[in-house]
Parts: C-alpha cells; sequence; structure tokens
C-alpha cells in the first residue's frame, strides 16, 4: 500500500511481464515465495546471510519478488540487515502467521467476485506472499498485488485480526491495479493526487468488503476532521505545482507531503500511519454522494481524470479558521 504510486513506474520496467489475469473462482494465495522464504530463514537458525537469501530466496523468486524488490526488499543486504535485526518477527511471521494467510483463499475469492461485479470489464491480478525489509504491507505492480508476510502479521494480535487485515489489502491493493501508472504527479505536486490514489483504494475496498480498511485511524481523524482540514489545505498549498523530484529529505515540501502519505513508521508525532489515506477517503465520500450514476462515479474514483474537480465537490467545508 505504501507509496505505491512511484514505485508501480519503476516496477513496470523491472519487474518483466505480467502474469496472466486471475479466475475469481479458481484464484489462490500463492505463497511459494514466502515458503522459500521460511526455508532459507529456518536452515540458518534465524539468521540468514545475504548470500543465502540471494541465492535461495530472491534469484528463484517469482514475479511478486521482482515487484515488491523496488524501494521495500531493495536487496539481500538489506533484507538480511533487516532480517538480523528482529530474528523474533520474523520467527511469528513464518510460524504463527504464515499457516493463517495460506488459510484465506475463500477471502480473496470473495473479493475478487465482489470486484467482478463493479469492474466485469478488468482483469484481476495474481496475488504472492512475499517476506521483506518490513516496511511495506503491500504493493501492485501490472497484473498482480504483492503482501509482505511480516508486516501484515506486525500489524495483528489474532488470528482473527490477521486475516481481516489481510482481507482489507486484497481490497485495497486490487483497485491499485486497475488505477493508472503515471502522469497523475502533475496535478499538485502529487500531495493531492496520492491522497486521491490512496483514499480511493480504501473507498472502493470498502464497498467491497462491507467494513471500515483502518477502523482505529478513523477513530482517531473523524473528531479532527476540521483541525486535519485546516493542515492539509495549507500542505496542499505549500506542495503545489512541485515536482515528485523537488521533495528532498528535510524539505518544507517533504515535510508537507510525508505528513499524510509515506510515513510508515515515521507519522508526525501522535498521529496514526498515513492519514492521507483517511482524508482521501472522505473527499471522495463527499464527491460520491453527489454523483447521480454511482457505477460511473466508482469508475472515475480509478481513473481519476479530474483530482481539482473531486476536490472541489469533496473538500470538508467546516474546517477551522487559521490561526
Amino acid at each position: 500500500m505504501l507509496m505505491w504510486l512511484a514505485a508501480l513506474i519503476a516496477t513496470m520496467a523491472s519487474a518483466g511481464s505480467a502474469p496472466p489475469a486471475a479466475n475469481p473462482l479458481t484464484v489462490s494465495v500463492e505463497t511459494a515465495d514466502a515458503d522459500r522464504f521460511a526455508e532459507v530463514f529456518l536452515n540458518a537458525k534465524g539468521r540468514p546471510t545475504a548470500e543465502q537469501l540471494q541465492r535461495g530466496y530472491l534469484d528463484p523468486g517469482s514475479y511478486g519478488v521482482r515487484v515488491f524488490t523496488p524501494d521495500r526488499i531493495i536487496d539481500a543486504h538489506h533484507l538480511a540487515e533487516a532480517v538480523g535485526k528482529r530474528p523474533d518477527f520474523y520467527a511469528r511471521a513464518i510460524n504463527v502467521c504464515l499457516p493463517i494467510v495460506k488459510g484465506t483463499t475463500p477471502e480473496l475469492r470473495a473479493t475478487y467476485l465482489a470486484f467482478r461485479g463493479l469492474f466485469p470489464e478488468r482483469p484481476l491480478p495474481r496475488f504472492y506472499l512475499v517476506v521483506g525489509a518490513d516496511n511495506s504491507g503491500g504493493t501492485a505492480g501490472p497484473g498482480a498485488q504483492v503482501l509482505g508476510l511480516e508486516t501484515l502479521c506486525g500489524l495483528a494480535d489474532t488470528p482473527e485480526k490477521l486475516r481481516e487485515i489481510v482481507r482489507s489489502f486484497y481490497a485495497h491493493e486490487t483497485v491499485h491495479t486497475f488505477q493508472p501508472a503515471a502522469g497523475m504527479e502533475e496535478f499538485d505536486g502529487g500531495l493531492l493526487s496520492s491522497v486521491l490514489v490512496e483514499g480511493a483504494a480504501d473507498f472502493i475496498a470498502t464497498l467491497v468488503t462491507g467494513h471500515q480498511i483502518d477502523p482505529a485511524r478513523a477513530a482517531w481523524a473523524t473528531p479532527r476532521e476540521a483541525e486535519l482540514w485546516q493542515q492539509f489545505e495549507a500542505d496542499l498549498a505549500t506542495t503545489r505545482n512541485m515536482k515528485w523530484s523537488a521533495r528532498k529529505p528535510g524539505t518544507l515540501v517533504a515535510e508537507s507531503f510525508n505528513r499524510w502519505i509515506g510515513n510508515y513508521g515515521s507519522a508526525p508525532k501522535g498521529w496514526p500511519t498515513e492519514v492521507g489515506y483517511w482524508m482521501g477517503q472522505r473527499i471522495w465520500q463527499r464527491w460520491y454522494d453527489r454523483q447521480p450514476d454511482k457505477r460511473a462515479a466508482v469508475r472515475e474514483m480509478v481513473a481519476l481524470t479530474d483530482p481539482a474537480g473531486v476536490l472541489a465537490q469533496g473538500r470538508f467545508q467546516d474546517a477551522l479558521p487559521p490561526k
């Protein structure tokens, strides 16, 4: 889910040919990559070297591993360092969470059947479960959605919670495979378009699953909506007309952007991770409520042809006055 848009552009160039579309009635959770990582990890007694991970996990990895490598796994050395710092964390992912995720094929099929009803003309992505450096729960590439086992495992303290999280990711990342991969950074310096891209994925995922994708984040943000909008409007102004390349670490533009998006593990003090997802979902909700043709509205959420127009109809009207 995190920094999806920029990573997808790089993925298209590095991952190779996309796999064939999935059939919602027969799609399954593809765990061969996670199984291969588990074998390397266990054979190395929880301390695999970069060479062992390269040879036993990355080199024979699937299309899903190639999608997940840019900006996430990065390389064998980065992965070995992450595993070496928290071997017990990875052991739990393998021993506790991997068997649970393997049992979520019914949830995946139910999700895909719902998407077939919403988007009958869209090919559905293959699903891959991989192990990364605990910096991303999931991403999407052409024809595929890929989830990071260890990060999802770290978010869940019960089997039921893990299954709920996994189904939410199935729905969210599927939407990303439908969205255009490039060009949106031209709108409002990327902040508005990124918030709307992620908000659309959460909004449609909520339609498909029947529940709020991140209830804790929504519970935190909803009573603060006026205050959050004041900050959001200021950050839109700061990032307006800026190119992605201008968001260098330590700059005001980067701070304004990362307040909302791409801050897994580094959210502003007192904030949940990536409140921009919730903000985008709220914008889309107000916009959606105004649309007479709901099916056409859902398609526009994916296409995102007019971010400024969506904002105009979805803006919160009761923001606090500037201090």
